[in-house]
């Protein structure tokens, strides 16, 4: 069938739920860093995927795995053994931090953080949950209950009870807050949705440790960290972590839908009642998973990633333009926060061919595939300049 794109635009509109907030482009293909609309206009893409096209679009040996296997098999439930997910399980293992020698495999990072709250009630006979201010961890109930903006929360108040919040990067109110009742924390290693805060080391070491002393599970959320994107292939490797539980997802299967809950040794046994996944673990995005990890390693990716993103940053910095409050980041994790709302400069920036993302009302973010040239980066930061009025 032959459409164009005001009747893409207008299917879209009238039958898709309404959750989504949508720029007028409509995307059709990808290739490497780079996407096409509909029309044939090119653009650099710094949205990735919100995070999840850390291998960049269309990335060869991700193709070749899911061809290879969409002709095999697609769906193997986890009560058969499969030899795509025990090879991922088996490389997942290898590559987590130490302790982390179980997985349980999901579809999202929601899903991931559901298990990983779950897993720490279990494990520990306790209910209650710290989070972190401007934290973001999924939008199901029980991932809702720990991300902090109220505009995703109150409509579905009560959510799950015994939640706290403390304010990233404050020690002393962990401190204040962890106690016999704390079941687990959850923290992200850089705040992504909140703004691109980075962590301290001080903070994240200091959670940690507070958590082994009180009895608490450490729950370190790699969803949109993890998979090269820091400059490490776990952001929690900048600071030597050692969680109890970490979630992944996005890139982890090179683009394609996967979540994972990796399990360390304080969690102890999980019976098999209490959790589980239809889709999670099939043989399709296992393969996709097992290209992406190999292909990884194979390319450097987390040290182009620390490389552009130290360019990236530096060349932020260097702008003179009066709307800029600070730039801040961790490898090709990127935010520029501004002094006014950023949803017409993004606007500007996509017609200037580059699309990033909002991370709260006055950032800018960049989220890149870490296979991005450098020739894209300083074409992206030409174009930054120019919408900010350089």
């Amino acid at each position: 069938m032959d459409i164009d794109r005001d009747q893409v635009i207008a299917w879209e509109d009238q039958h898709e739920s309404g959750v989504y907030g949508k720029q007028p482009i409509v995307l059709v293909r990808g290739d490497g860093a780079r996407v096409w609309d509909m029309d044939g206009t090119e653009y650099i893409d710094c949205v990735g995927g919100h995070g999840a096209a850390a291998m960049g679009h269309a990335h060869p040996a991700v193709v070749a795995a899911v061809k290879a296997q969409s002709e095999r098999l697609f769906l193997a439930p986890n009560g058969f053994y499969n030899d795509m997910r025990a090879q991922l399980l088996s490389e997942l293992v290898r590559v987590a931090p130490p302790g982390l020698d179980r997985v349980f495999l999901c579809n999202s990072g929601t899903e991931a953080v559901e298990a990983a709250l779950k897993f720490a009630r279990l494990a520990t006979g306790r209910t209650k949950i710290v989070s972190t201010m401007r934290g973001f961890h999924g939008r199901s109930m029980g991932a809702l209950s720990t991300t902090w903006r109220k505009e995703y929360r109150e409509p579905f108040e009560p959510l799950i009870p015994d939640v706290s919040f403390v304010p990233y990067n404050r020690l002393e109110r962990m401190v204040a807050t962890i106690d016999a009742a704390t079941a687990a924390v959850i923290v992200e290693v850089v705040q992504g949705e909140g703004g691109v805060y980075p962590g301290t080391e001080e903070f994240l070491v200091g959670t940690q440790a507070l958590c082994n002393e009180r009895g608490a599970l450490f729950i370190v959320d790699e969803i949109q960290t993890g998979v090269g994107r820091t400059g490490k292939l776990w952001a929690n490797a900048h600071y030597g972590l050692r969680p109890d539980l970490m979630t992944i997802a996005k890139s982890i299967a090179g683009g394609l839908p996967m979540g994972a809950t990796l399990i360390g040794e304080r969690v102890g046994e999980i019976p098999g009642h209490v959790h589980g996944s239809t889709f999670g673990g099939n043989p399709l995005v296992c393969a996709a998973a097992l290209a992406t990890i190999h292909a990884m390693e194979a390319e450097q990716l987390p040290q182009r990633a620390a490389a552009l993103g130290a360019r990236l940053m530096d060349g932020l910095r260097s702008l003179t333009s009066s709307a800029i409050r600070e730039v801040r980041g961790m490898g090709l994790m990127v935010g520029l926060e501004l002094k006014d709302r950023s949803g017409g400069y993004l606007a500007a920036l996509a017609e200037q061919g580059v699309l990033a993302l909002p991370a709260g009302a006055t950032v800018m973010r960049f989220l890149p595939p870490l296979v991005i040239s450098e020739q894209d980066i300083d074409t992206v930061l030409e174009k930054v300049a120019l919408v900010l009025g350089n």
